[in-house]
């Protein structure tokens, strides 16, 4: 999974400075800073999941709303003690507004599944709540638009494990630019301010299909994730 390329046209006017941690996926171009702004607004004036939900189904500044069937938001058990978040929703997710039930959903749910979760025992989301156009990788300028909302969504569960699923969520999640192999099976902080939880990256369960070789390494990572769970 390589970060995406620069997107080729760049607003004329500088963007004001913001509070929030820069998106760190290889952008050369600044994000429309009045969409941020909003987002982050929003983002911080929800009480709830269904505050939340309901704020970015409301949500204008993001263009891939426009284009997608429906929000995406999660699945999964709020309440759970480990949230897993992907990049965005694929076809399938489109169209029946839940995060990973196609063909890789399918693979997480083996995944999780051999470590005794499932959807009623984790929580499942993406940092896009929208489906790109014909499966596209999201621009930068997409991904700094949503980060007040995924950052306010784990916020809000409050896991004990947070696992980034592939580099894209990794990178943006984590503020780092190493790549998948590197921040794999690495236990990182992930802080939200209230509190530091420990996050770990894996592989994206897309790229285990393509890649079937390393889902030994993935299998690593579960039984990381596993212990950790057992002695938080």
């Amino acid at each position: 999974e390589a970060p995406p390329p620069p997107p080729r046209a760049a607003p004329v006017e500088a963007p004001r400075p913001v509070a929030a941690p820069a998106v760190l996926r290889g952008e050369a171009a600044p994000a429309p800073d009045v969409a941020i702004a909003s987002a982050r607004e929003a983002a911080r004036t929800a009480p709830t999941l269904e505050a939340l939900r309901e704020l970015m189904q409301n949500f204008e500044g993001c263009a891939l709303k426009h284009t997608a069937t429906r929000l995406v938001f999660a699945d999964g058990n709020p309440q759970a003690r480990i949230m897993f978040v992907g990049e965005a929703p694929g076809r399938d997710e489109d169209i029946e507004g839940l995060p990973f039930v196609g063909r890789s959903g399918k693979l997480l749910d083996l995944m999780i599944g051999a470590i005794g979760l499932n959807r009623t025992t984790a929580y499942i989301t993406n940092v896009i709540p929208w489906r790109p156009p014909g499966n596209r990788t999201p621009t930068p300028q997409e991904t700094q638009i949503c980060l007040p909302f995924i950052q306010r969504h784990i916020e809000l569960v409050n896991p004990d494990v947070l696992v980034t699923l592939g580099n894209p969520s990794t990178q943006t999640l984590l503020s780092t630019r190493e790549g998948i192999m590197r921040t794999r099976g690495r236990w990182f902080g992930y802080d939200t301010g209230q509190r530091t939880i420990r996050a770990l990256p894996t592989f994206h369960p897309a790229y285990l299909l393509r890649s079937p070789s390393y889902k030994r390494l993935a299998w690593q990572d579960l039984r990381a994730i596993a212990k950790a769970l057992a002695g938080a």
